[in-house]
């Protein structure tokens, strides 16, 4: 029998599993030189009643913040239900985007066409409800039914605020292939535009781990150099491997030349939280893409919370978790390891000396 957690039942917060993030950055304060946000892809269609009336649509929308001396890498995060899942954590405290811009990367929240500030469809779509909260709390891995915790999850199980402000911010995610190839190639003019740089990480989350891999495949530029997917949700295979497509999380089926653009990115990083091994049809699906990415000379690996870095109860979404610092460390490492940690100037790797001097003028 699972033994399992309530929110009826749990009065007291989980001890031990919360981890700040590391010193030097947490004191580091955050410097902006830029933020905003741009429009990105789409299209403009005429109204078949009087053609001279357009609508602009199916694009995405792009929010950056641009340190000031920035790292040359852009870490672009895109979301599969709201861009809050990057914002904070599960109980409000800090999340990637700050945690990543004390780092001094250039942060970048995606909403893809049709869904959040995107929501401008060419088409016409009926919106119905979707009573589906209970299913969420098993599907983000929480627990193994609704309302009973995994013992030990990276979840602020005692409140019941944290749940509300999880299930209640997402947007209509409008999963389906045809969404997947929309949302892709949007991400697609972004990335070969040179607005978000010429080193672009994609950390994704769940159904935005197919649509990211969507994106190197119809990419016509080498601005994108990884993608870190957190627990994703989809796969993309090349057409001579004999898999079927499916929907609406894949497989994707894409021609053998354009799967070997994943194989030409310096790494990709499949991570996966508490409970979930070989049993779950997703982590099987990761292990074959890998395996067919590295076969063609790419560099994926499947990288396991638990088992891999001693990390326990971590759910779905690990960036939002209660020991999000840890996870955060983990990934400086897969950017430090393939070199993507740099700056493009020796002067802006000693930004923190010029700060210290310019904090002195000010005072």
């Amino acid at each position: 029998m699972v033994a399992v957690i309530t929110f009826l039942t749990l009065l007291l917060p989980v001890v031990g599993g919360v981890s700040p993030i590391n010193k030097e950055s947490r004191k580091r304060p955050i410097i902006l030189d830029k933020s905003g946000g741009f429009t990105v892809g789409g299209k403009v269609i005429s109204s078949p009643i009087f053609p001279n009336n357009t609508l602009s649509c199916d694009h995405g929308y792009m929010e950056y913040f641009i340190p000031w001396r920035p790292r040359k890498t852009s870490l672009v995060m895109w979301h599969s239900a709201t861009t809050q899942a990057f914002q904070n954590r599960w109980d409000g405290g800090e999340g990637y985007k700050d945690m990543f811009l004390r780092r001094r990367y250039p942060v970048y929240l995606w909403d893809g066409p049709r869904v959040g500030r995107a929501n401008w469809a060419c088409e016409p779509y009926l919106y119905t409800p979707s009573y589906r909260d209970q299913g969420n709390f098993v599907a983000w891995n929480f627990g193994p039914s609704y309302p009973n915790f995994w013992p030990g999850v990276q979840f602020p199980t005692w409140d019941r605020e944290a749940w509300q402000q999880a299930t209640s911010s997402r947007y209509v995610e409008f999963d389906s292939n045809k969404n997947v190839h929309l949302e892709s190639e949007a991400a697609a003019v972004a990335a070969d535009s040179g607005r978000l740089g010429d080193s672009i990480v994609y950390l994704t989350n769940s159904a935005s781990g197919l649509r990211a891999q969507m994106t190197v495949v119809k990419s016509n530029s080498t601005n994108i150099k990884g993608i870190v997917a957190y627990e994703s949700y989809g796969y993309v295979f090349p057409d001579t491997a004999n898999i079927t497509a499916g929907e609406p999380f894949g497989p994707m089926i894409v021609p053998l030349e354009d799967f070997k653009k994943l194989a030409k990115l310096p790494a990709i990083q499949f991570v996966w939280g508490d409970h979930r091994d070989d049993t779950f049809p997703f982590v099987r699906q990761a292990r074959q893409a890998a395996k067919l990415i590295n076969q063609y000379g790419g560099n994926a690996k499947l990288f396991f919370l638990t088992k891999d870095a001693g990390l326990k109860g971590n759910t779905h979404s690990a960036f939002a978790d209660m020991n999000n610092g840890e996870v955060a460390d983990l990934l400086d490492d897969f950017l430090g390891k393939y070199d993507l940690d740099g700056y493009n100037t020796e002067a802006d790797d000693d930004v923190d000396d010029s700060l210290r001097e310019w904090l002195k003028v000010g005072s």
